[in-house]
């Protein structure tokens, strides 16, 4: 039989997951307050974790000199059709400009101009060279002496039906468990990867767009307590370079490259100049591309055959900061850009708050529904396009508000009861008779939320009967979570990661049933209701689990 060793802690604020949000929360909190007690507890490392891992070559989300917070409410409100929360989006707005200042300071290096302006990608795009951002966002939680819980796992919240006063946690190298006391928490672990099935299968089934370690367990646990959540139905469906998942915006934003057929043709300028052509929104340009594609005239491309030499030496340089694979990859086959163009597809579904707005429901100040517990980054909903730069400022946002409000709070008592409870949850599986692997029932639930749920396999397209019986094969696949088998601790963080997709995806299922139209094409495309319905659908689909009654609650909020 196997035990686990318990280590008690306690601080002021737990920040959960350690990537841009989480590091910059921790930051913000050691800066305005040197004397409160802060712990990050994250899954990986942060030197190298989350959606920076890899670095990035471009911060997505900054106002210009001739832009206002306003024109940036504007232009995410017009991409996602209405529906936004537009205080969330404003305020994010508000900060852009000086959490990139700050996150310079710290060391990241921004390209500039020969006046010394930052040189932009795009209208609302910075180029920067940032292999090293998750190293210098560590470097500075370090000096900031905030402590850090690396290789340790959140398992659930701490909640006594009314606040959440902590977290548990799992730690994957020395397999103790932990029991971590707090005033106020925030949790900032990304979005949801591996809901549905990838694109890629085998050993390379990790290899995804989005950090395949997001797995929703922040939005899961969230789930489990009753904390109301948004826009789950607002999926995002990323539009990359074929194989090696790489950003489509370090080649064509920005620039004159043109996206073509299999034919040569410029398809968004021949066929879809109603939508807007070149200057159509994003995901359109996956639509035309999806559609070209059953038509038969794909493969599609983005056609860097014009470039200079200059300008593919200053793509590849781009690459190896966010995804060294492209690079890789044409140096293997013996060719680059300027030979051959660059075939793009679309990849499977994930949930994120920061590119669409899937997460949370907060105020502005960042508060969820649940007191105590605090949101921030791709966790939190309502605010798409916020991207890093977005979730640094709400890092910030949520730190500044959790300072204020842990003065007078008790750190609580959790009676024995409670943590041998949790603590049997995550050993059952390695002490209990289970014969199923993480990975064998991983494949049947892949194969329900692709086949049924509008994954890849079904074109991404929806319809009420499918999403039913997505529902109900998903209901008694659950039956056998119990049976999972861990012969080991990374097989038991596998078993909890599954644990809390299905969670999350039952979640899912239930907003997509929910909402009866077709308001985001591709992400969210219900092919039994095709149109957009503003008289009945201009708002947003939330959802409350009750643990109790083991129910999901839906519910429409109106525009704020």
């Amino acid at each position: 039989m196997e035990e686990l060793s318990t280590v008690k802690l306690e601080t002021d604020i737990l920040i959960i997951g350690g990537g841009a949000a989480g590091c910059m929360a921790a930051i913000e909190v050691k800066k305005l307050n040197p004397g409160i007690e802060c712990v990050i507890m994250e899954k990986a490392h942060i030197e190298r974790s989350g959606c920076l891992a890899m670095g990035i070559n471009a911060i997505n989300a900054y106002l210009a000199p001739d832009q206002t917070p306003e024109m940036y409410v504007k232009y995410v409100k017009d991409e996602f059709f209405g529906i936004i929360r537009e205080d969330l989006v404003y305020s994010i707005a508000k900060g852009l400009n000086e959490s990139i200042k700050q996150v310079e300071e710290l060391g990241l290096p921004i390209e500039k101009d020969q006046y010394g302006n930052y040189r932009n990608r795009g209208e609302r795009s910075v180029r920067i060279y940032g292999e090293r951002i998750k190293p210098i966002l560590a470097t500075a939680v370090y000096r900031a002496n905030a402590k850090v819980l690396n290789r340790v796992v959140t398992t659930n919240f701490i909640f006594d039906g009314e606040r959440v006063r902590g977290a548990y946690g799992f730690g994957i190298r020395d397999g103790r468990f932990y029991v971590i006391r707090a005033k106020a928490v925030i949790v900032t672990t990304g979005g949801a990867s591996r809901i549905y099935k990838p694109m890629k299968t085998g050993d390379a089934r990790n290899t995804t767009w989005y950090c395949p370690w997001n797995v929703g367990t922040g939005y899961a646990m969230g789930i489990r307590i009753g904390a109301e959540m948004t826009s789950f139905e607002n999926r995002f469906v990323p539009l990359r370079v074929k194989g090696v998942n790489a950003p489509t915006g370090t080649i064509g934003q920005g620039s004159n490259i043109k996206q073509r057929n299999a034919h040569g043709e410029e398809y968004l300028e021949e066929r879809y100049k109603h939508l807007g052509g070149r200057k159509c929104l994003s995901l359109y340009r996956l639509m035309a591309t999806l559609q070209e594609n059953r038509a038969g005239r794909g493969p599609c491309y983005l056609d860097t055959r014009d470039l200079s030499i200059e300008e593919e030496k200053k793509l590849k340089e781009e690459y190896l900061n966010m995804n060294p694979a492209i690079v890789l990859l044409w140096a293997n086959d013996g060719y680059g850009p300027r030979k051959q163009p660059v075939e793009i597809g679309a990849m499977e579904p994930v949930l994120i708050g920061g590119h669409c707005q899937a997460g949370y429901w907060i105020d502005r100040e960042r508060r969820t529904t649940k007191k105590g517990l605090y949101a921030a980054g791709d966790v939190a909903g309502g605010a798409p396009k916020k991207y890093v730069s977005g979730a640094w400022v709400e890092g910030k946002i949520a730190a500044r508000v959790a300072i204020e409000e842990v003065k007078g709070v008790e750190l609580p008592h959790i009676n024995d009861k409670e943590v041998n409870e949790e603590k049997e949850r995550i050993l059952c599986h390695m002490n209990g008779r289970g014969e199923i692997s993480p990975e064998e029932l991983e494949q049947a639930f892949h194969k329900i939320m692709d086949e049924y749920a509008g994954g890849a396999t079904a074109g991404y397209e929806l319809t009420e009967s499918k999403l039913g019986i997505a529902r109900k094969k998903l209901r008694k696949l659950e039956g056998k979570l119990q049976l999972l088998r861990a012969r080991h601790k990374h097989d038991l963080v596998k078993c909890l990661e599954l644990i809390d997709r299905f969670d999350v995806a039952k979640v899912l299922i239930e907003h997509l049933i929910y909402r009866k139209e077709t308001r985001w094409p591709c992400f969210q495309n219900r092919i039994d209701f095709p149109e957009r319905d503003d008289a009945n659908w201009l708002g947003f689909v939330n959802s409350v689990y009750d643990p109790v009654d083991d129910r999901l609650k839906v519910i429409k909020r109106a525009l704020k």
